[in-house]
């Protein structure tokens, strides 16, 4: 699998994307700066990592979703490339117009940092082929704009769609139905607050996250 995560000023998951995809696939991906045009040839998958991109100036992503390297994500994405926006990547994804609704602060109005309970919502997708639907995960979360919102028409259309990935099993900060993950139209774009790549293996205190690299490098292959 040939993969790449985008870098933007203030991110700081990119790393810890890198190390995931590396040590799960094998292949080291391509670390493509955000004033870079074009994305590297043939790739399978484009990854968001987390941070702060421009320090979460007017929006948390609103910036990044700007960059000149997110034309080149767009129309990745729209030929059907596999794209992961986890944290500030799910913001930018939202930001971009890949993904519908948007993060908004935290309900509590606090910087949320702990494992959270998930309930997987779908494994109809290459993201969560190798989970159960229905089944509770742990996986953590970094944030302090996690609070999804969407209006009731486009939450209805996620729900009979079959595009939440992930719910919140727990209150965390206030999104709407729970949604902690969600997919785009094609499913071939996932936005999820929380980090999969922080919990792969037994040395971060489990490997829930893992499931969702290897799904998605099984479907890819």
């Amino acid at each position: 699998m040939k993969s790449a995560v985008i870098v933007f000023p203030g991110s700081n998951c990119d790393r810890d994307m890198a190390v995931a995809l590396r040590d799960i696939s094998g292949n080291a991906p391509a670390m493509v700066w955000h004033r870079e045009t074009a994305l590297p040839d043939g790739l399978d998958l484009i990854a968001l990592p987390g941070g702060f991109s421009y320090g979460d100036y007017l929006r948390s992503g609103a910036m990044a979703a700007r960059s000149p390297i997110m034309q080149a994500v767009v129309d990745a994405a729209d030929r059907g490339v596999a794209v992961l926006g986890v944290c500030n990547g799910f913001q930018v994804l939202t930001e971009a117009g890949l993904l519908p609704g948007a993060l908004m602060r935290n309900a509590g109005l606090n910087f949320v940092c702990r494992d959270v309970a998930l309930t997987v919502g779908t494994s109809q997708s290459a993201f969560t082929s190798r989970y159960d639907e229905g089944e509770t995960i742990r996986v953590p979360v970094a944030h302090h704009d996690g609070n999804y919102f969407a209006d009731d028409e486009t939450l209805d259309r996620l729900e009979g769609e079959g595009r939440i990935a992930f719910r919140y099993a727990e209150d965390v900060n206030g999104s709407r139905r729970s949604i902690a993950g969600v997919l785009n139209d094609s499913g071939n774009v996932l936005g999820m607050m929380p980090h999969p790549e922080r919990l792969i293996e037994d040395a971060q205190g489990g490997d829930d996250g893992r499931r969702l690299f290897e799904g998605l490098i099984s479907a890819l292959n």
